[in-house]
């Protein structure tokens, strides 16, 4: 027969058992939704990348861009795609033209710099971009197909 402290001590450890229960279900629930979250974060994010580099290798391959900044956009972009790919490799002209240029200042102090200097600088990226042209084309084709944006993307 059972005496009252047992039978206390019994139900005390089962309130415990379903209390701890309760607590670890709610701690597997709430890690569950972070996961969700984050997925949907990391989804969006890729389809923004995605999205991005496919519009500024169609800006190249409709010559609406120039080749220089494109090469520097798609280098950003590409650098923080979260995959396995080492980019370099797979588009080495647009890295090539990136790492010619990307010594060249820009904004307020391209502004500050005299004329000849700009010129000799322009006629550099040019000679750069010329050399480099086709193969920039058709490595922003192959980003192109690479990159399709997602079609629930909403723009």
């Amino acid at each position: 027969m059972m005496t009252s402290l047992q039978l206390a001590l019994l139900i005390t450890g089962g309130l415990i058992i379903v209390g701890l229960a309760f607590y670890a279900g709610r701690l597997l629930y709430l890690l569950h939704l972070q996961n969700k979250s984050r997925h949907s974060k990391q989804s969006a994010r890729r389809s923004y990348l995605d999205e991005s580099i496919y519009t500024i290798s169609m800006a190249v391959t409709q010559q609406q861009c120039s080749l220089s900044e494109a090469s520097i956009r798609l280098c950003v972009l590409l650098d923080h795609m979260d995959d396995e790919r080492h980019y370099p490799d797979t588009y080495p002209a647009i890295h090539e033209l990136y790492a010619r240029i990307r010594h060249m200042p820009t904004h307020e102090a391209w502004k500050a710099l005299p004329k000849p200097e700009k010129r000799k600088m322009e006629q550099e990226r040019e000679q750069h971009e010329a050399e480099l042209e086709s193969k920039i084309l058709r490595e922003a084709e192959q980003l192109m197909q690479n990159h399709l944006p997602s079609a629930d993307t909403s723009s």
